[in-house]
């Protein structure tokens, strides 16, 4: 479920940039009007999905509610997709308990 959200996270992130890098600006600098509506309701489709699964992984995975808080705002910050991947892709801290054996 959780490389299911990091993939999730990474289509809505780039959708988020895609409205505000290239739909916004052709529709403000070159009156294309009609790309705004369908990439916004692509990207607010695409939020929906986001918050509603990021609700089922941070139940799943135990997340505080301060860090779900944090994968919320990296919904909405642009760029901030490709950290939160980062961050969830990183092993778990290994057990103290097996490390001290293996010397």
């Amino acid at each position: 479920m959780l490389n299911i959200f990091r993939k999730l996270s990474l289509i809505e992130g780039s959708s988020l940039l895609i409205l505000l890098l290239i739909a916004m600006p052709a529709k403000y600098q070159f009156g294309y009007f009609d790309i705004v509506w369908q990439v916004g309701m692509t990207h607010g489709v695409l939020w929906l999905t986001y918050v509603t699964v990021s609700l089922l992984v941070s139940h799943k995975q135990n997340w505080s509610v301060l860090f779900w808080t944090l994968v919320l705002f990296a919904s909405v910050i642009p760029f901030a997709c490709f950290l939160l991947d980062s961050k969830l892709r990183q092993p778990e801290e290994p057990d103290p308990m097996l490390v001290a054996s293996e010397n």
